[in-house]
């Protein structure tokens, strides 16, 4: 008799289960790495096309954000809420070849953000620029950044309470990433 009311409560469950629809997915924002040259969106959109239950919806170049649809449920299937991010940043490296990646956005509020230009020399193709960037994305405090090396230039949105212009600066010196300097005044 338990195996048969086991049984109908298994079915009843089944059923019940089958005519629930699966919640729709819901917009995500997301920081992206590796996006330092509008042409990168080409390369995250094709990325992203990998992974069947994620959408890219939208990309703001300037802070280097992208609003993504999903339902964590079912493209995370599994994952804790806490390692979304984590996980969504394993997924897309492993499908750009990690060229691109996911990060928590910046808890700092746009508005308290400093922009920075940097003239740079001696960039001469998206390697350069690739390399450039990497020598300051991940300085703490670097919220955005974007290298434009057929202008010559590194811009970055930093939170000026963690970081500095003559530390990113120092930063691409390490890295020999050669700095334009201003004509001296006679």
């Amino acid at each position: 008799m338990n195996r048969i009311l086991a049984a109908l409560c298994l079915l009843a469950c089944a059923a019940f289960a089958a005519d629930e629809k699966p919640a729709p997915p819901q917009n995500f924002t997301h920081r992206i790495t590796g996006l330092f040259s509008p042409d990168r969106e080409t390369a995250l959109r094709t990325g992203v096309e990998k992974l069947p239950d994620v959408k890219l919806v939208s990309v703001d170049f300037a802070h280097a954000e992208g609003v993504f649809s999903y339902d964590p449920a079912v493209a995370f299937k599994g994952t804790k809420p806490d390692d979304i991010t984590k996980r969504f940043d394993e997924l897309i490296r492993t499908a750009t070849r990690s060229t691109l990646g996911i990060a928590a956005r910046s808890t700092t509020p746009r508005d308290k953000l400093t922009r920075i230009e940097i003239p740079v020399i001696g960039l001469d193709c998206q390697a350069c620029a690739l390399g450039t960037y990497e020598a300051i994305y991940k300085i703490d405090g670097v919220v955005a950044a974007t290298v434009d090396y057929k202008e010559g230039r590194v811009t970055a949105l930093i939170d000026s309470s963690k970081t500095t212009q003559p530390a990113l600066e120092d930063a691409l010196r390490k890295r020999e990433v050669k700095l334009k300097t201003p004509p001296k005044t006679p």
